[in-house]
């Protein structure tokens, strides 16, 4: 069950719905080109959505958390924390929505486009996609973009 929270933000998510949807539609049905190693596991056949909780907050709330938990001191757009048992999808999504507008405008798209590339850069998280070296990261913006194309397949605002 993917479930929405908000802390120390007024935002308010609207498609919670149609959100459901894709995220389910992408872990059926994006698989890895290749495999790929995520946290001692091997992913490489679909996934099954869990529970996911997706916290929408507020620039000073990530950071606070990337403090505690990942003693990282700035400020980011998400942070994922991995709870994944099997082939379930389970774990928490953090989304700083002070730092989604702001790259909405640096990378001249709407916020909702920078939103929903965000929201599924968690999920891939989730299915094991990592980003940390340049061909990580590679392989990630990838897997975002068909993740957006399934979404427009679907015909999702």
């Amino acid at each position: 069950m993917i479930k929405y929270f908000k802390e120390d933000t007024t935002f308010n998510f609207k498609s919670k719905r149609e959100c459901n949807s894709w995220i389910k539609a992408v872990a059926d049905n994006l698989l890895p080109n290749e495999e790929i190693t995520c946290n001692s596991k091997i992913c490489k056949t679909s996934s099954s959505v869990g529970d996911i909780n997706i916290i929408f907050c507020s620039d000073s709330y990530i950071l606070d958390i990337n403090n505690k938990y990942l003693k990282h001191n700035y400020y980011t757009d998400v942070i994922t924390f991995d709870y994944c048992e099997g082939k379930y999808l389970n774990g928490d999504i953090i989304i700083s929505i002070d730092t989604v507008k702001a790259n909405a405008v640096l990378y001249k798209t709407t916020f909702e486009n920078e939103l929903n590339r965000v929201i599924i850069h968690g999920v891939l998280h989730l299915m094991g996609y990592k980003d940390k070296n340049t061909k990580e990261k590679a392989i990630m913006r990838e897997a975002e973009e068909q993740a957006l194309r399934i979404r427009e397949e679907m015909k999702i605002k």
